[in-house]
């Protein structure tokens, strides 16, 4: 059943509806999206804010965000009715913002009908950016998308008929990010950002640094993301449902894990699935000041605390 809720409070300047705020109002900053030339917000609003909410609902989020500078929107099928909810929302903005969306399908057959589905859902004829999506296992994901018939096939095509404008792949796995990037010069990566798996889990840096190597956009997962619940009846499981893991919630801290996701040579962030992070995270962005080397070896000490969400361990290279 959809929920519906009141909107988080809004700055007075903005009126749902419009397309900008006054002049007065603080306007999200944006970023390069690699080389493509086109410029992103530095965050994002992922298509989960919108599962299982009204209609209504999810328009107003949609215009609140868009009048505050928020004009990258990511989405997948595999979030619930996020793309019903998205597409009649955007549809008044659809020209002037970035539309990603993704695809955990494999085989080029399974690629063109999920497409043509989220295509519709989404009540566009073209997106922005089409990703592989949640890449993990080299054989099962990346050889398979690669290898005749696969998803890559779909997606080349797509981008020569116009359906598509970028092309790139999210993971939680360094190697598979890795191991995709040498197989095809994509626009962006999608991949976890950070501060505990950065540092007590040697995750992410890799990544970062292959993807600055190539030119391509780096976009940004799990910034508020502290550690996995330490228990299943962890009371703020109740708050966040829509986080599988917990996530950090007071504005301090939300400050500290986005400054340093946003420190990073990113172009973008998504946060959390909970509304209520979301504008918080919005709020958080406006005054974005890059991380003080004295603050960098604070937050790498406060990491240390934490078992990190993922981990990558190199093998040694005899």
């Amino acid at each position: 059943m959809a929920i519906s809720k009141p909107l988080g409070k809004m700055p007075k300047s903005v009126v749902l509806g419009k397309t900008r705020p006054d002049d007065n109002a603080a306007i999200l900053p944006r970023r390069p999206y690699g080389k493509t030339g086109a410029e992103l917000s530095v965050i994002g609003l992922g298509g989960i804010v919108l599962m299982n909410t009204e209609q209504e609902h999810a328009n107003q989020v949609v215009a609140k965000a868009f009048a505050l500078g928020v004009n990258y929107f990511d989405v997948a099928p595999t979030y619930g009715d996020a793309e019903l909810r998205l597409g009649p929302a955007l549809e008044p903005y659809r020209k002037q913002v970035f539309l990603a969306c993704k695809t955990t399908e494999r085989l080029r057959q399974g690629v063109e009908k999920e497409m043509r589905q989220s295509l519709e859902r989404l009540m566009t004829d073209y997106f922005d950016l089409y990703q592989l999506h949640a890449l993990t296992d080299i054989a099962k994901d990346v050889d398979t998308a690669f290898g005749k018939n696969g998803a890559m096939e779909a997606m080349v095509e797509a981008r020569k008929a116009g359906t598509v404008r970028h092309l790139g792949f999210s993971a939680h796995s360094v190697e598979a990010a890795l191991a995709a990037m040498e197989r095809f010069d994509f626009d962006s990566v999608l991949f976890p950002i950070n501060a505990v798996c950065y540092y007590s889990g040697n995750f992410g840096k890799q990544v970062i640094e292959k993807a600055q190597s190539r030119n391509m956009a780096i976009l940004a997962l799990k910034s508020l993301a502290k550690q996995p619940w330490p228990t299943s009846d962890h009371p703020l499981i109740k708050q966040y449902p829509k986080c599988w893991y917990e996530p950090l919630c007071q504005p301090q801290d939300v400050k500290m894990g986005l400054r340093f996701t946003l420190s990073e040579p990113v172009t973008a962030a998504i946060p959390p699935g909970s509304e209520k992070l979301f504008w918080l995270t919005v709020e958080t962005a406006m005054d974005f000041k890059p991380l003080r080397s004295s603050e960098r070896r604070a937050i790498k000490h406060w990491a240390g605390q934490f078992k990190p969400l993922f981990s990558y361990q190199q093998e040694d290279k005899k």
